[in-house]
């Protein structure tokens, strides 16, 4: 059974799903996403034995959406994580993240790390930081061009990306950001079923998009909070996944990424990428970290079906990462 409720914590509201008991997961989603991303996960963790938190991060859907850029950076916002295990007046938690909410969740680590059970960071990687701020890297090896420059500008990138949120959608959620202001038709990927579609449009179209930019606008300032901690290796036994055709790969690698930990393990699938890494979680994975049971209920042999026939089914867990399904939904870039 699942619960819905607002919680008042870190001086804002957030929307929350609640469900199960045992030790807590916290599960915090990216951009542009919401709660129902681990509708998947949630099940599947409680009838592993845990309590799992999925709030509608700050800025997203029915949780309170600050308009100042200033109330996103990693601190505020691991301030809010924080906050919900306070809530539940637990000391610690679990915590998984995608997208940004793995740039949220990892910086917990050293933040945070008494109240930290485990760290679990989906595409985006925890690194130590460079030298230099990463808006000039970007810009330096991307050009002005790359979108996370563009997300810097204020008012233009709501307008580009609320012009058509359906399409804004799906071209973000299947990682295909360079098609944002493209006149190329984009097809719905196969896991993104028209009812969750429906779900997110509805969503955005009420609250637009400018919550989950300022997370973007926040990056400068997320590299300096980090420049400034004494610590910089995470002690908290971490995991990351990645997957083969995950966009974040190309401008974020996470091959250095294990000099930041104490204990971290790593895992590619196969197939997946963007927010299909999520769907794709995780038909092949075996961890061996001291959180394999929390790792091992992500698992889609606990998901329901359809999946591909002889694919990522009870008896043969290991191969194939995405649902059977496609969408027959076509986005065409709106004019005018």
């Amino acid at each position: 059974m699942r619960d819905h409720d607002t919680w008042q914590v870190n001086g804002i509201d957030l929307a929350v799903t609640i469900a199960g008991s045992g030790p807590l997961v916290v599960l915090a989603h990216g951009f542009p996403d919401l709660a129902i991303t681990w509708r998947h996960q949630v099940p599947a963790l409680v009838e592993a034995g845990y309590r799992v938190v999925a709030p509608d991060m700050r800025g997203y859907g029915r949780s309170s959406r600050p308009s100042s850029p200033d109330s996103y950076d990693s601190d505020t916002v691991g301030a809010d994580l924080i906050a919900l295990l306070d809530h539940e007046q637990v000391e610690r938690a679990h915590f998984v993240g995608h997208d940004w909410g793995a740039a949220s969740v990892w910086p917990l680590g050293l933040t945070h790390p008494g109240r930290v059970l485990s760290l679990t960071g989906l595409s985006v990687p925890y690194t130590v930081p460079a030298p230099v701020a990463p808006m000039g890297i970007f810009r330096s090896r991307f050009g002005d061009d790359f979108y996370m420059l563009k997300f810097q500008e204020k008012a233009t990138p709501e307008a580009m990306l609320e012009r058509d949120v359906s399409r804004t959608l799906v071209a973000v959620l299947s990682g295909r950001v360079d098609q944002l202001d493209s006149d190329d038709v984009i097809g719905a990927p196969a896991w993104l079923l028209d009812d969750v579609l429906d779900t997110y449009v509805r969503e955005f179209e009420r609250t637009g998009f400018g919550g989950g930019l300022n997370y973007y606008r926040n990056i400068d300032a997320n590299w300096r909070l980090a420049t400034r901690r004494d610590q910089h290796r995470i002690e908290a036994p971490s995991l990351f996944v990645t997957g083969t055709e995950d966009p974040i790969s190309a401008f974020m690698p996470a091959d250095r990424s294990a000099r930041g930990f104490r204990r971290l393990h790593s895992h590619t699938v196969s197939g997946a990428g963007g927010l299909g890494l999520v769907e794709a979680l995780y038909c092949d994975v075996r961890f061996a970290t001291p959180s394999a049971k929390l790792m091992t209920a992500f698992s889609r042999r606990n998901w329901p079906t359809p999946v591909r026939p002889g694919r990522c089914s009870p008896s043969n867990p290991s191969s194939g990462p995405l649902p059977s399904r496609t969408s027959t939904r076509r986005f065409p870039t709106p004019t005018g």
